[in-house]
């Protein structure tokens, strides 16, 4: 709603309203794998022809998916070593004392291991495999490639200093129950010795960062103290480790502590000099490798610049909807007052007066866990999907090592740890002044929170990521699709109007335009303010006047603008594809189309793009 996203903002995911930042492949970030995976991307030139088979019978085309397999889990496995806390965050706990340091060595490592195993690859022809063996080539074909260009041309790991943080990995470790307490503390004992060599490495590897990376890494890297404060010395204390054992890990501890603030005082040295515009890197990416990024991202067939012109259409439309809906309510809310001629003014005037009904700011967290309970049941009821009791959803203050980007967001575990928690991260609200609070909780209130709900929770993200830990292909999940997972939670949000949830109130679907047009209005922010060159001022106005934003929120967007690329646009692509292909099955199966059975047909294939998923259900239906 990442991580950043994408989170870039996790598997451990983390999908939101509010996205993770963007990381990159080589810098062995801690807080996304789903921001190593895309677009379907054919193989550069340095990829050798795919050579014949010889034998095409079926015997021969079984060996051929055998030796596709053994080599899928192979580079798996070497992944989980060269990306330890990628590993960790899916649940694989076999390397979690490993801590790459993201030195030029290291990425000289990643860049090898791209590059063969790309090699390696390119031997099987997409007609010899299984429908699902085929799908799963194109995405770690799309991965590998990525991993060059990321390393080759992006180069972010020069330029954005909050890919740096060890804190998600050291988290993880301590929080969840994949084995006894003593045993993770000495797993987090010998990997805390590795951290100092780890940020001496980032201060070497920035050479020109971008200003708004290098504030946001400020914040979080200041938030990662609290994975090394009280609460982990109290769980120490209380541990059955030896005293020695517990002298070593205070004296780790320590170091840990200075390695952070040594950076952090790196970094705002690096702020200091911002006056000094040689020494920054311009935050906007440009055509040529935003639309290099898009691809490798999204995967739906068509350019940035064209989706941002389906967008720019989008949007005109969605404001015809809601001048219907503001003429309907008008009477309700502005008896005996003239409507203004100005469409848009008249649509900001209803959203107003609906938005003063909202929770506290003390009590906006509460109200989110509320309303759960009312989500499932809604979904049980008219039987849209089958939800799994047995895995929980925890909604939490959202940690000060991962704030600054998302206003709510999720966490769930990874294939290898399915039974662990998923949280629900929720910004801590209490803690803004009451002008900023009230600016919020306009925006986010009691309609707008109900579709909030469904987009991070039921059946959105959570739900959704329940389901990709089932699914058989351990490569669909890992290398996850953002517009895959952004665009599901887009769709329940209509789908669930659509099924009667809030009985049809046209306040409810009023709001439900006005979240849906943010959608459409991240497509247009982002690749406006990267290619084109929007200026704050424009931004603001747009998301103010056209998306009618209230003002935290359309300063919370522009920062979130300039801190990632292209993952804004996952939503509304994600939701387009989605929509499309549920037309597309809707027609060919006529009376037969089961709605429940299409969502559970979609989610059984993992994180995969929409085209992926789209070739692997109509491959079914021929059958």
């Amino acid at each position: 709603m990442k991580y950043l996203f994408t989170a870039l903002l996790l598997t451990t995911f983390v999908y939101g309203c509010g996205e993770k930042g963007s990381q990159s492949t080589p810098t062995e970030p801690e807080s996304s794998a789903s921001d190593m995976s895309g677009a379907n991307k054919p193989a550069s030139d340095e990829v050798g022809a795919n050579p014949e088979p010889a034998d095409k019978t079926n015997a021969a085309n079984t060996t051929t998916e055998a030796e596709f397999q053994q080599l899928s889990n192979q580079m798996v496995e070497r992944m989980w070593h060269l990306f330890p806390s990628w590993a960790i965050s899916n649940g694989y706990y076999e390397v979690a004392e490993r801590l790459e340091a993201p030195d030029e060595n290291y990425r000289r490592k990643v860049l090898a291991f791209a590059r063969d195993y790309r090699n390696q690859f390119s031997r099987f022809k997409p007609e010899s495999l299984s429908v699902n063996a085929r799908t799963d080539l194109a995405l770690i074909q799309n991965f590998l490639d990525k991993t060059v260009w990321d390393l080759k041309e992006f180069k972010s790991h020069e330029w954005n200093p909050a890919n740096y943080n060890v804190s998600h990995g050291f988290a993880l470790i301590l929080n969840t129950d994949y084995a006894p307490l003593d045993e993770r503390l000495r797993v987090f004992s010998n990997r805390m010795q590795l951290v100092p060599a780890y940020y001496t490495a980032a201060k070497h590897a920035l050479t020109k960062p971008a200003a708004p990376q290098l504030l946001l890494a400020i914040q979080q890297n200041e938030g990662a103290q609290s994975v090394f404060g009280e609460d982990t010395e109290k769980k120490l204390a209380g541990s059955g480790l030896s005293d020695n054992e517990k002298e070593l890990f205070k004296t780790r501890l320590t170091r840990v502590r200075e390695a952070i603030t040594d950076y952090v005082t790196h970094l705002q040295t690096m702020h200091a000099q911002m006056d000094k515009v040689d020494s920054f890197r311009d935050y906007r990416i440009g055509e040529k490798l935003y639309e290099e990024k898009f691809a490798y991202d999204i995967q739906i067939g068509m350019s940035g610049k064209e989706l941002y012109q389906r967008a720019l259409r989008e949007k005109d439309r969605l404001h015809l909807k809601m001048d219907e809906l503001a003429d309907k309510l008008w009477p309700k809310y502005f008896k005996g007052e003239k409507k203004p001629d100005d469409i848009l003014e008249k649509i900001a005037k209803v959203l107003e007066k609906l938005s003063g009904t909202h929770a506290t700011k003390e009590g906006f967290k509460a109200a989110i866990e509320a309303q759960i309970p009312e989500l499932e049941q809604f979904v049980n009821e008219k039987d849209l999907l089958t939800l799994d009791p047995e895995k929980p959803l925890i909604v939490r203050t959202t940690p000060p090592y991962m704030r600054g980007f998302a206003v709510a967001s999720i966490n769930a575990p990874g294939p290898y740890d399915k039974d662990a928690n998923t949280y629900y991260n929720v910004m801590p609200v209490e803690e803004l002044p009451d002008d900023r609070a009230e600016s919020f909780l306009r925006e986010y209130n009691t309609y707008l929170m109900q579709i909030l709900n469904i987009h991070e929770a039921i059946p959105g993200h959570y739900t959704q990521l329940v389901y990709a830990n089932r699914s058989p292909s351990l490569i669909k999940n890992i290398l996850g699709n953002g517009a895959m997972i952004e665009g599901w939670a887009v769709y329940t949000e209509r789908m669930m109007l659509e099924a009667g949830y809030g009985d049809f109130s046209p306040e409810l679907w009023m709001m439900y335009y006005k979240w849906n047009l943010r959608t459409v209005v991240n497509t247009l922010l982002d690749y406006a303010i990267q290619v084109k060159g929007m200026t704050e001022q424009q931004a603001m106005d747009m998301m103010m006047k056209q998306a009618f934003q209230q003002k935290t929120e359309a300063q919370g967007k522009w920062r979130r603008a300039t801190l990632s690329q292209v993952q804004l646009t996952s939503y509304f692509a994600g939701y387009m594809d989605i929509m499309s292909l549920r037309d597309e099955i809707k027609k060919i199966r006529g009376d037969d189309f089961v709605l429940k059975q299409f969502h559970e047909k979609f989610l059984s294939f993992g994180n995969s793009p929409v085209p992926v998923i789209r070739e692997l259900m109509l491959a079914e239906i021929n059958q």
